[in-house]
């Protein structure tokens, strides 16, 4: 039970911190999670030009996939939407 918990608490501060970090690099990107749906956030990933044209490609792949995860997850369509109200 104690594994557990420990396993827990860690995979917690795991989560938060790839939070933080997408919050970094979407502000260092001049991106809001809540301008567009996940769909578009989609596309925008599955496509090299306009990767480009957001300077996402620059990133690492790790840093892609932990900036998508943010965006997606507080899009305008999700359930926790960054702009508030929606």
């Amino acid at each position: 039970m104690k594994l557990f918990i420990v396993f827990f608490l860690f995979f917690n501060l795991l989560l938060e911190a790839n939070e933080a970090h997408g919050v970094a690099l979407a502000k260092s990107l001049h991106l809001s999670a809540g301008s567009k749906a996940i769909v578009q956030w989609e596309r925008i990933f599955q496509s090299p030009r306009k990767m480009k044209r957001y300077k996402i490609e620059a990133l690492s792949q790790q840093d892609r996939d932990i900036l998508k995860e943010y965006l997606i997850n507080h899009a305008i369509d999700s359930d926790q939407p960054t702009i508030a109200g929606i």
